[in-house]
């Protein structure tokens, strides 16, 4: 696809896409984000929704689940009526909410299911419970097509010491220990590189045995809420547009960089970025 085209129809219909995750108010995140990210990629965009936060670019100031029961005809209602092509799973807060999501996806068997295991807010603040962990890795984890968790969370997933320094070698130990966890075919894992040091961001996919680099240069921005969410959601799109799981992940990865860097500079923290600069010329900010 040429620099700065949208992503089309490739697969001759308009791509039926769910995000199943939390509300921010703030809109930058979640599905907000999510939702908006189909659109750029020409889908037709659903939502569950898990959760809903009272946030904005500074923080989280409240959250209130959403009933599992509710949850569940959420999925269920998409499901037997709209139909889906690809998933995308952000927040689930809860062990009770990880299960119910579980149960829906095992119900429907969605062809692609791209989980973002959202731990934890760009502010700091903390999205998953301590019990839900394990319920996201027993219950949830076997179910994904791909997971595509930060340094942070690959740490919490996996155990290992992933700080700012993590070499290549580490990410790479963590992506297959995380897809060695899956108690069927394991998922391919994208370990993103965002949270380490250096001038050039490098994420890592493991897939099948094997492992492939995507390199960046890095953008010096504070534009970068609801990053995890739009790359997740991204990849989910070109997946159920056609693409292979690598061009997938090497398509999403250029749209939000391209995203970061043309960000309206919305907020006093971090801000959200431009989910449709392909679409819009817009008169640079900075």
């Amino acid at each position: 696809m040429a620099p700065g085209a949208v992503a089309g129809r490739r697969t001759g219909t308009m791509p039926r896409l769910l995000t199943i995750a939390g509300s921010d108010s703030g809109g930058g995140a979640g599905l907000q984000a999510d939702l908006k990210t189909f659109a750029a990629h020409g889908g037709y965009g659903m939502s569950v929704v898990t959760a809903i936060t009272a946030q904005n670019t500074l923080g989280v100031r409240a959250v209130s689940e959403v009933d599992p029961d509710v949850v569940a005809a959420q999925i269920d209602a998409i499901f037997e009526d709209l139909g889906c092509d690809a998933v995308k799973i952000g927040m689930l807060a809860s062990a009770r909410l990880v299960r119910t999501v579980a149960d829906g996806i095992r119900r429907h068997r969605p062809r692609h299911v791209v989980l973002d295991p959202v731990m934890v807010a760009k502010s700091g603040d903390p999205l998953l419970a301590d019990d839900a962990v394990t319920a996201l890795v027993e219950d949830l984890l076997p179910l994904a097509t791909l997971i595509t968790p930060n340094l942070p969370e690959a740490a919490r997933l996996t155990g290992m010491t992933l700080g700012a320094d993590a070499g290549l070698d580490a990410r790479r130990s963590a992506g297959r220990l995380i897809a060695a966890m899956a108690s069927q075919e394991p998922p391919a894992v994208l370990v993103k590189g965002g949270h380490a040091s250096g001038d050039v961001v490098v994420d890592v996919l493991v897939a099948a045995g094997t492992s492939r680099i995507y390199e960046h240069a890095r953008l010096d921005s504070r534009h970068t809420h609801g990053t995890g969410c739009t790359l997740s959601s991204a990849i989910a799109a070109r997946l159920a547009l056609g693409d292979s799981l690598g061009t997938a992940v090497g398509g999403a990865i250029d749209y939000l960089h391209g995203a970061i860097a043309a960000a309206p500079g919305f907020g006093a923290g971090h801000g959200p970025v431009d989910h449709f600069y392909r679409l819009f010329e817009r008169p640079d900010p900075r």
